[in-house]
């Protein structure tokens, strides 16, 4: 009798405690407008939305490769909704659009062979990231499906007679990323010539075309390479070591065949530019005296010229390397920022790259290696904007609660100090995700509206973890160390404090990804210090993240984060996750997520925004059903953007 009154009261407890629960779920607002689901967001002021629109209607290009007679080429950029592709034939061109989708249009290869006009593209659904291969034919203006549909593919990568395309796919079990040969005249027969478990990537072709260049990808601290002979599946490693080395994408075949230029860290804290020479087994470094990250190459058809980017503390900086002598020098006069897509025109004297600066937008320039001289071939919109006016950051140090040979490790940050208002000035700080990743100053409209109109500073820090500055400091915050990094930025308030053109009573903190961790994190750690925080598809939950991230990623990230699997890992992961301490936010939050997001699931987003109402936090949310990892769609990142605007002028500001 007496357990079955306990039972009864059990029952009705329970009972009870469901009922609130759905009672302070029906006092949240949920408004459908299009594809957005919103909750407890206000209406947007026009005066924000007018504003915005301006800074909302920039433009960027990005170069995918050059056509195969070299008279035009590929690129990317968006007059619509989504990013497509567009051709291009000459400096200051029109641009053409080819490709007319919903979905942006990911990756372009032109196929090398000219009686074959067309391209390989890819795309997802959503943002699925479930990407498909099709092929598109520029005489003809169609374009056809090569994968199953429903796996995911991707880094297609022709052969240089250009009669077959190397891909990954994780069509076998969803899981491991098997080697592909495809043929774009029998779509859906490709055949499968490396089945391994992990993660494989096709990153070159021999000259002969009867060898690949492959990468099994562990961690950002762990790769290997191999030579894959296709005939015979046999597969030969490169530079064979007991030690664990990180090794780049960016790897390539010389064109006499008898070595490979690549990256790696071996011996090193940063990925230098090494030649392996095949017949003697030896890796010989070529860049020790440049104390940086290599981080791109491309080499000419003809093979005597080599480009490579470094990454100079967050500067990008350009080198052509002669590849008979193997001596380097920098190209001058690039303007200073990010440099990123290299691709040599089929004649070999001139290259397409992309500049990116905090004041201009991504554009096209092609550089003539005979005489540097340089031409811009796109000229990318900036809303009519005065760009003028834009600020540039400064790169700061500042010291965090470890040392390193006796003295406080520096933590290095870009610095965006607002030219116009009054100081104090209110603080947002930007963290990046990855948490691999690093900031750089690229072009963003939204930090110059910050600056510009709202008078607000951004710092955004690089804390331990991040990339470019050694393989030391990327392990930093691995498995056990992980709040670590979150204490980075309990350091970076203090430095906050001693600045007086700052105002440390009036600081916010945001991130996408794992800098959305990092942004909850710390609002748990340092609520009574920030007024508000912004999480973009943050990870709530290390445990039930690495349940339910996709298969074909979940190794990945335990070896980053740890494996949820192991008893003491799975205790650990849950005491520092942001749910299980979601009791201690107490200032409003706006959590934003993408429906189908195959690496932070949505319910990473659901059950922090449920966490927080419970304790009756304030959270303004925000889901898009047809977005993944980020918003890519110009419309829902609109209103995105429109929104933290008006979430940071109530709660940062005011």
């Amino acid at each position: 009798m007496k357990r079955t009154i306990i039972t009864l009261f059990s029952f009705l407890l329970i009972t009870c405690i469901f009922t609130s629960l759905q009672s302070l779920q029906a006092k949240v607002e949920r408004i459908e407008k299009g594809n957005l689901v919103i909750e407890e967001i206000p209406e947007i002021p026009q005066r924000i939305i007018d504003r915005m629109y301006q800074y909302q209607s920039t433009r960027f290009a990005d170069i995918k490769d050059w056509t195969a007679h070299g008279k035009g080429m590929i690129i990317s950029t968006r007059f619509g909704e989504t990013t497509q592709l567009h051709l291009i034939k000459k400096q200051g061109g029109a641009r053409t659009q080819i490709t007319f989708f919903q979905e942006p249009v990911r990756e372009a290869k032109v196929c090398p062979n000219p009686d074959v006009n067309g391209f390989l593209f890819t795309k997802d659904i959503g943002g699925n990231e479930f990407y498909q291969i099709y092929f598109y034919n520029l005489d003809k203006g169609e374009y056809k499906l090569l994968t199953d549909g429903s796996s995911r593919n991707g880094f297609p990568n022709w052969s240089n007679d250009g009669k077959k395309f190397a891909y990954y796919s994780t069509k076998r079990n969803g899981t491991d990323w098997d080697i592909y040969l495809g043929d774009i005249n029998t779509p859906g027969k490709a055949e499968i010539i490396l089945k391994k478990c992990g993660t494989w990537v096709a990153v070159d072709w021999s000259t002969d075309d009867k060898k690949l260049l492959v990468i099994n990808y562990v961690s950002a601290n762990e790769s290997y390479y191999y030579i894959l002979e296709i005939a015979t599946s046999k597969l030969t490693q490169i530079n064979p070591l007991k030690e664990k080395i990180a090794y780049g994408f960016s790897s390539l075949f010389s064109k006499n065949e008898n070595g490979l230029y690549m990256t790696s860290d071996e011996g090193s804290e940063f990925h230098l530019l090494r030649y392996y020479d095949l017949a003697k087994k030896k890796i010989t470094s070529l860049t020790s005296d440049i104390p940086w990250d290599v981080e791109q190459m491309a080499i000419s058809k003809q093979g005597d010229k080599l480009v490579f980017i470094t990454n100079e503390g967050g500067i990008s900086k350009l080198y052509l390397l002669d590849t008979k002598t193997k001596k380097y020098k920098q190209i001058p006069d690039i303007p200073t920022g990010q440099i990123y897509g290299l691709n040599f025109h089929p004649d070999g004297n001139k290259l397409a790259l992309v500049i990116n600066t905090p004041k201009t937008p991504g554009d096209i320039f092609v550089l003539n290696l005979q005489d540097n001289s340089i031409e811009q071939w796109t000229n990318s919109e900036v809303g009519g904007l005065n760009t003028d006016s834009f600020i540039v950051p400064e790169i700061i140090k500042y010291e965090t609660f470890d040392k390193v040979n006796g003295k406080s490790r520096l933590i290095p940050a870009f610095y965006y100090k607002p030219l116009k208002g009054k100081s104090p000035f209110p603080v947002l700080i930007n963290i990046h995700g990855g948490p691999e990743g690093q900031h750089l100053p690229y072009f963003s409209s939204s930090i110059q509206y910050y600056l510009n109109e709202l008078g607000i500073a951004v710092i955004s820090p690089n804390v331990r973890g991040s990339s470019g500055y050694g393989k030391s400091y990327l392990k930093l915050d691995n498995d056990y160390k992980r709040e670590e990094s979150v204490q980075d930025i309990g350091k970076l308030l203090d430095w906050i404090e001693q600045q007086p053109e700052l105002d440390a009573s009036r600081v916010a903190v945001s991130g996408g990804s794992y800098g959305g961790y990092m942004a909850l994190a710390s609002m748990t750690h340092y609520n009574n210090r920030l007024k508000c925080g912004e999480a973009m598809v943050g990870i709530s939950n290390f445990v039930t993240f690495l349940e339910n991230t996709q298969a074909y990623r979940r190794d990945l990230r335990r070896v980053e984060y740890g494996d949820e699997r192991d008893p003491k890992m799975r205790e650990f992961l849950t005491k520092i996750s942001p749910l299980t301490n979601a009791h201690k936010i107490t200032k409003p939050m706006f959590i934003a997520q993408g429906l189908n997001d195959p690496r932070v699931p949505v319910g990473e987003s659901e059950q922090i925004v449920s966490a927080i109402r419970k304790n009756d936090g304030s959270v303004w949310y925000l889901l898009a059903k047809d977005e993944g990892h980020g918003f890519r769609k110009k419309s829902n990142d609109d209103y995105y953007t429109n929104a933290l605007v008006y979430f940071l002028e109530k709660f940062l500001i005011e």
